[in-house]
Protein backbone atom coordinates (compact mmCIF):
# COMPACT_ATOMS: atom_id res chain seq x y z
CA UNK A 1 0.00 0.00 0.00
CA UNK A 2 1.49 3.41 -0.94
CA UNK A 3 1.30 5.94 2.02
CA UNK A 4 -2.42 7.30 0.63
CA UNK A 5 -3.78 4.02 2.01
CA UNK A 6 -3.96 2.28 -2.13
CA UNK A 7 -2.44 -0.19 -3.60
CA UNK A 8 0.98 0.45 -5.03
CA UNK A 9 0.92 0.17 -9.14
CA UNK A 10 4.36 0.92 -9.18
CA UNK A 11 5.23 4.38 -11.08
CA UNK A 12 4.56 4.95 -14.55
CA UNK A 13 1.96 6.31 -17.26
CA UNK A 14 -1.41 4.26 -15.46
CA UNK A 15 -0.16 4.73 -11.97
CA UNK A 16 0.58 8.48 -12.70
CA UNK A 17 -3.24 9.25 -14.08
CA UNK A 18 -5.35 6.33 -11.53
CA UNK A 19 -2.98 8.70 -8.21
CA UNK A 20 -4.36 11.83 -9.39
CA UNK A 21 -7.96 10.67 -10.33
CA UNK A 22 -7.80 9.93 -6.15
CA UNK A 23 -6.07 12.89 -5.26
CA UNK A 24 -8.34 15.00 -7.11
CA UNK A 25 -11.57 13.17 -5.06
CA UNK A 26 -9.27 13.47 -1.93
CA UNK A 27 -8.44 17.16 -2.26
CA UNK A 28 -12.50 17.80 -3.36
CA UNK A 29 -12.85 16.10 0.41
CA UNK A 30 -10.19 18.29 1.97
CA UNK A 31 -8.16 14.96 2.67
CA UNK A 32 -5.10 15.08 0.12
CA UNK A 33 -2.79 15.20 3.03
CA UNK A 34 -1.64 11.79 2.48
CA UNK A 35 -0.60 12.17 -0.78
CA UNK A 36 1.87 14.84 -0.28
CA UNK A 37 5.61 14.18 -0.09
CA UNK A 38 7.54 14.11 3.41
CA UNK A 39 8.86 18.24 3.41
CA UNK A 40 6.78 19.28 0.55
CA UNK A 41 4.22 21.74 1.15
CA UNK A 42 2.51 22.30 -2.43
CA UNK A 43 -0.54 24.51 -2.64
CA UNK A 44 -3.67 22.79 -2.09
CA UNK A 45 -6.38 25.40 -1.73
CA UNK A 46 -9.76 25.35 -0.91
CA UNK A 47 -11.49 21.60 -1.89
CA UNK A 48 -13.96 23.44 -3.45
CA UNK A 49 -11.25 24.51 -6.59
CA UNK A 50 -10.69 20.29 -7.17
CA UNK A 51 -14.33 19.30 -7.60
CA UNK A 52 -14.78 18.25 -11.24
CA UNK A 53 -11.35 17.94 -12.18
CA UNK A 54 -10.12 14.67 -13.89
CA UNK A 55 -6.47 13.62 -14.65
CA UNK A 56 -5.93 14.71 -18.53
CA UNK A 57 -2.35 13.18 -19.96
CA UNK A 58 0.82 12.24 -17.59
CA UNK A 59 4.93 12.65 -18.88
CA UNK A 60 7.85 12.41 -17.29
CA UNK A 61 8.72 16.09 -15.63
CA UNK A 62 10.60 18.82 -17.87
CA UNK A 63 12.59 20.69 -15.91
CA UNK A 64 13.25 22.92 -18.45
CA UNK A 65 9.80 23.53 -18.51
CA UNK A 66 8.92 24.23 -15.06
CA UNK A 67 12.03 25.01 -13.45
CA UNK A 68 10.25 26.49 -10.86
CA UNK A 69 9.50 23.28 -9.74
CA UNK A 70 12.89 21.77 -10.63
CA UNK A 71 14.26 21.61 -7.30
CA UNK A 72 11.63 19.65 -6.12
CA UNK A 73 12.61 16.98 -7.92
CA UNK A 74 9.42 15.79 -9.25
CA UNK A 75 9.70 12.68 -11.84
CA UNK A 76 6.45 12.61 -13.43
CA UNK A 77 3.64 16.00 -14.05
CA UNK A 78 0.22 16.05 -15.25
CA UNK A 79 -2.21 17.93 -16.17
CA UNK A 80 -5.84 18.64 -14.84
CA UNK A 81 -9.19 19.49 -17.06
CA UNK A 82 -11.80 21.94 -15.22
CA UNK A 83 -15.36 20.94 -16.24
CA UNK A 84 -17.14 22.44 -19.02
CA UNK A 85 -19.71 24.21 -16.16
CA UNK A 86 -16.39 26.09 -14.32
CA UNK A 87 -15.12 27.55 -17.13
CA UNK A 88 -14.99 31.49 -17.11
CA UNK A 89 -12.59 33.86 -17.20
CA UNK A 90 -10.54 34.93 -13.61
CA UNK A 91 -11.04 31.22 -12.68
CA UNK A 92 -8.24 29.58 -11.02
CA UNK A 93 -7.59 26.06 -11.27
CA UNK A 94 -5.16 23.46 -10.17
CA UNK A 95 -4.15 22.97 -14.22
CA UNK A 96 -0.86 20.94 -13.46
CA UNK A 97 0.28 18.54 -10.67
CA UNK A 98 3.82 16.86 -9.87
CA UNK A 99 5.21 13.73 -8.17
CA UNK A 100 8.03 12.03 -7.03
CA UNK A 101 9.08 8.69 -7.19
CA UNK A 102 9.27 6.99 -3.75
CA UNK A 103 9.24 3.14 -2.53
CA UNK A 104 6.02 3.26 -1.21
CA UNK A 105 4.28 4.81 -4.77
CA UNK A 106 3.89 8.59 -5.81
CA UNK A 107 3.57 11.50 -3.56
CA UNK A 108 2.51 15.34 -4.37
CA UNK A 109 5.54 17.61 -4.14
CA UNK A 110 3.74 20.40 -6.39
CA UNK A 111 0.41 22.16 -7.99
CA UNK A 112 0.81 24.72 -10.45
CA UNK A 113 -2.08 27.06 -10.69
CA UNK A 114 -3.78 28.51 -13.50
CA UNK A 115 -6.24 30.98 -14.51
CA UNK A 116 -9.02 30.80 -17.34
CA UNK A 117 -8.47 33.62 -19.55
CA UNK A 118 -10.85 35.43 -21.81
CA UNK A 119 -14.13 37.72 -21.56
CA UNK A 120 -17.80 37.06 -20.91
CA UNK A 121 -20.59 37.12 -23.07
CA UNK A 122 -22.51 40.43 -22.69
Amino acid sequence: MCGNGQPHLGTGWAATISTTETLIEAAAQGDASGFVCNGADPELRDPADWEGLSAEEPERFAPEYWEQFAALNPQWSINLSLPEDRVAPGVEYPGDVFYRDTDDGLCLVAVAWWTVEGQSER
